[in-house]
């Protein structure tokens, strides 16, 4: 079985359980972190804060105009209904695909704060799988859209800390008597095979540059190593501390009080009620009845509502939300990176490089461009891959300027593309770094034996069967392997130290294979600036010389 080399991190899966806080807010610490090592992106930075400007008698007119001629119509007074659950792609869908898009869900979130059409929103919250960083963007446009007035009502039936991070930024969060919920902390883990490997007869031969780069650990570990337990340790104290302190905003309650909360292991919906936790509790046709009543709508009558599906098809220049000459494209890319498309790859299987390139290629040879967003939610993968795209995007970076941001994780291929923008955006949440290299060969010579199987090979060279899966590795085999891992590991190590402006030893101390969280990597100056695709666009426009308050117009690759 051949090797590849990759740069590819492993899933870190967060579930319940809790862990100490140790005083002070997480967002207080990292900030004063950030200022003791020197670290300011407010000075430098332009924060795209969200401000919501009550439109003129004459924008609105032209709003209802532009809504007679609309071919998707939304009946006055309606009410937008989003429905959390599942997975949330950082990928544009169309209008036929299945799931949830973080693009689209924070374009109907800024559609609705300026319809007229629409009174509030019916947000329906369930399991989520996808990262805190993903959930800060949501977050941040709930938030956003309450400063229009207009009210955002959760209702949640099954959730977790993920989901009610979410909820209790909503005017209310009603739950119906049954619900499955769970705030009882959380839990990173890591999962092992080398035991069934041994059971087998498979034995994973594997490089890995960085004492950190814990991407190999499953293949070769019974357990966790050290050096991955304190990293899980610190991006867990991280997440856990960040939850405490948005809901202890949210709520009004002491940090101490949802510990001792969480603690205490809840379990009866009476209690949320009774500590404030939800606004009531209510059945779905409940909440409905209760939207009906306060839009005047008659008991009989049914809810106007419009769904997520429908509303993303309403576009934003029927709302004057569009226009501007100035262009900013945007190139997103999601998923574990390769440098071609296989025969049985599914529609939307990831990074595929070749594809990627061809997309640089056209926006750096457009004069149409004043600035380029790449959009990244990637934990890395094929090596040469990373590199090619990487070469586009620096010579992309030289023509005009170009921001990356970075969703829930940049790990290891996905931090290598983003090192060749000019401005790295993170949320603070956002899984960053990952430095370092992993290659593995697989020896399934014993595996071989136990089922009868036989292959021969026949070779000239001396190397011709360092790849050969019938054998381990000879002495100078390995040692080849391990050079060759290692050089890969130098250039991705050296050009991260150029294009962050570090010297290659003050960039070891940091790479070495290790993941950090957002804000610990911008205060390590692997990350520009904290924020989400919102203040990507700001930063742009700054460096194309856009003004902050003319419009420009959002091309999506």
């Amino acid at each position: 079985m051949a090797s590849s080399t990759e740069i590819l991190e492993p899933n870190l899966t967060s579930t319940t359980e809790n862990e100490e806080v140790r005083g002070g807010s997480y967002e207080s610490k990292l900030e004063d972190k950030m200022v003791g090592l020197g670290y300011n992106d407010d000075d430098k930075y332009p924060s795209g804060e969200f401000e919501f400007k009550v439109p003129s008698a004459w924008k609105s007119m032209v709003v209802k105009l532009r809504m007679l001629i609309a071919w998707q119509r939304v009946r006055k007074n309606s009410v937008l209904n989003i429905k959390l659950r599942g997975k949330i792609s950082d990928q544009l869908k169309s209008h036929f695909s299945s799931g949830l898009s973080l693009p689209q869900i924070c374009e109907n979130f800024m559609k609705a704060t300026y319809d007229p059409r629409i009174s509030g929103v019916y947000l329906h919250i369930e399991s989520l799988k996808c990262g805190w960083a993903k959930l800060e963007e949501i977050r941040r446009h709930i938030l956003d859209f309450r400063k229009s007035g207009k009210f955002i009502v959760a209702y949640a039936t099954q959730w977790h800390e993920k989901e009610y991070y979410l909820g209790c930024v909503c005017d209310e969060l009603y739950t119906p008597p049954s619900a499955y919920f769970s705030l009882h902390g959380l839990t990173l883990q890591a999962t092992f095979v080398r035991g069934v490997f041994d059971k087998v007869g498979v034995e994973p031969q594997v490089q890995r540059i960085g004492k950190y780069k814990s991407a190999g650990d499953s293949l070769i570990r019974k357990n966790m190593s050290e050096e991955n337990r304190e990293v899980l340790i610190k991006l867990l104290d991280d997440i856990y501390e960040n939850w405490v302190d948005k809901v202890s905003q949210a709520n009004g309650k002491k940090k101490e009080d949802i510990e001792s909360f969480i603690n205490e292991g809840v379990y009866q919906v009476e209690m949320l009620k009774e500590d404030g936790w939800i606004t009531d509790i209510k059945y779905d046709d409940e909440v409905i009845s209760m939207l009906k009543s306060r839009l005047g709508i008659a008991e009989k009558k049914k809810l106007p509502l419009v769904d997520y599906k429908k509303y993303s098809r309403v576009g934003k220049w029927t709302l004057g939300l569009s226009g501007g000459k100035d262009k900013i494209a945007v190139v997103r890319s999601s998923g574990s990176i390769s440098r071609v498309k296989g025969s049985f790859f599914p529609p939307s299987s990831g990074i595929i490089a070749e594809e990627f390139i061809k997309k640089i290629r056209k926006v750096r040879e457009s004069k149409s461009y004043k600035a380029v967003i790449i959009r990244i939610d990637s934990p890395g993968g094929d090596s040469l891959a990373s590199d090619l795209m990487w070469r586009e995007i620096s010579l992309l970076a030289e023509t005009k300027p170009v921001v990356a941001s970075m969703s829930d994780m940049a790990a290891s291929g996905g931090y290598y593309m983003a090192m060749a923008a000019q401005t790295i955006v993170s949320e603070n949440l956002t899984i960053t770094g990952s430095i370092g290299v992993f290659t593995v060969k697989f020896n399934l010579e014993k595996l071989y034996e136990k089922i009868g199987y036989n292959k021969e090979i026949i070779s000239k060279g001396r190397f011709a069967e360092l790849y050969s899966e019938t054998r381990a590795f000879r002495q100078e085999e390995e040692k080849l392997f391990a050079e060759k891992a290692q050089n890969f590991y130098k250039q991705f190590r050296d050009k991260a130290a150029s294009s962050r402006s570090m010297s290659v030893d003050e960039m070891e101390e940091i790479a070495q294979g290790r993941v950090w969280m957002g804000g610990d990597a911008a205060s390590r100056g692997l990350v520009d600036a904290i924020g989400g695709f919102s203040r990507a666009v700001a930063i742009a426009k700054h460096k194309a010389s856009i003004p902050s308050n003319k419009k420009s117009n959002i091309q999506k690759w």
